[in-house]
């Protein structure tokens, strides 16, 4: 069977293989795919595998010689699941291989807030440090993280993950979800309603789907309920935060300073309000993406693809 990989690039930049593929069809791999050619490319193929470029329901009925799709990421909208299903057409996608990175990377974001490491590096670098008048020196208020409040809104695998970090600082965790499972509450973890997380918290850090519910939940009022100086985490879906009202607060001094791996539209617009607001970094969505995880995530695209050649669908999403 003809097995299409539309934008390959991203998952393997030539330090993974593709051999896994390889073995279960005849494969071709596309680094990217325009938009306008998805349909050319797909052609006849029965086994389509995407990342991040569309499989419209236009395409699902203009290549009626599809059999399978796989999205090789955990979130799935880009491609007409519904049209799919319509067709018979499973839709998986890869559900947990990016646990550990993705709440590494949280720390790595507050970590850079709370410290500036690069930054001061850079000043001793400079030869500040050689000409400072005392022993050392900085330019950034520094922040300890132990007895503070991190407020997880979602608290699923990455979730949990990342609060087992925040307890190992000596931090309180405070998680709001709506599913909760109790044998995860203890002295320093408990949930709580959103209001009470978004009134108590020093640290806020977003793990939840990109739902209607979900869309813009750090917006002004929600905002408005925060600590002072509070800091903002998203590691998970930019459209989570109303841009416009997080380079307000942040400009006031409302929020001290967010950290973002993602933003509303990617790659970022060069007219993203958030380039020019104080205190805020931005990193080109690569939490998800050290060797690791993303070997682990070919490895489990591999055994989607296999698992429905041998008649047994996993992690389907449709």
């Amino acid at each position: 069977m003809k097995i299409v990989v539309l934008d390959g690039y991203t998952l393997n930049p030539g330090d993974l293989s593709w051999e896994g593929f390889e073995k279960l069809g005849e494969l071709t791999c596309y680094d990217r795919t325009d938009e306008k050619d998805v349909v050319s490319r797909i052609g006849d193929a029965e086994l389509v595998v995407t990342n991040k470029t569309p499989v419209t329901a236009e395409t699902i009925a203009a290549c009626p010689g599809i059999k399978y799709i796989g999205v090789l990421a955990t979130g799935y909208n880009v491609v007409d699941v519904e049209a799919a299903a319509a067709r018979g057409i499973p839709v998986t996608n890869i559900p947990t291989y990016g646990t550990a990175a993705v709440a590494q990377f949280v720390f790595a974001l507050l970590l850079n807030i709370c410290h500036r490491v690069q930054d001061h590096s850079e000043a001793v670098y400079k030869g500040r440090w050689s000409s400072a008048p005392d022993f050392c020196f900085w330019d950034y208020p520094l922040m300890e993280l132990a007895g503070k409040t991190m407020g997880i809104i979602g608290y699923g695998r990455i979730g949990q993950a990342t609060g087992k970090i925040a307890q190992a600082f000596g931090m309180k965790v405070l998680a709001f979800d709506d599913y909760r499972l109790a044998d995860l509450e203890c002295d320093t973890m408990a949930y709580s309603s959103l209001d009470e997380l978004l009134a108590q918290s020093d640290v806020i850090s977003l793990h939840c789907p990109l739902f209607e519910s979900t869309k813009g939940i750090i917006n002004k009022d929600n905002i408005a309920k925060m600590k002072e100086g509070v800091i903002i985490i998203n590691t998970s879906r930019g459209p989570l935060i109303v841009e416009e009202d997080l380079a307000g607060a942040l400009e006031s001094g409302k929020v001290r300073a967010a950290g973002l791996d993602v933003v509303s539209s990617e790659p970022i617009r060069g007219d993203n309000v958030l380039l020019n607001a104080k205190n805020c970094f931005i990193t080109p969505h690569i939490a998800w993406a050290p060797l690791e995880s993303r070997s682990r995530l070919m490895d489990i695209a591999v055994d989607n693809l296999k698992s429905f050649l041998d008649g047994q669908v996993v992690n389907k999403v449709n």
